[in-house]
């Protein structure tokens, strides 16, 4: 395998890692999204029921 063949697969291995990292940050970044939005709802209910409840 010459250089260049060899420098091509060691981005393309780069690439492939670097795309799986980014993934992975991603369902991170939605899962907190997600638990930060029920939190939020769950709070909006409990004002809106006492509210309705006085």
């Amino acid at each position: 395998m010459s250089a260049p063949e060899q420098d091509k697969q060691r981005n393309r291995e780069i690439a492939t890692n670097e795309a799986e990292r980014e993934a992975v940050s991603a369902v991170r970044v939605s899962s907190w999204a997600i638990g930060l939005t029920v939190i939020v709802g769950i709070i909006a209910v409990a004002i809106v029921w006492a509210w309705m409840s006085r």
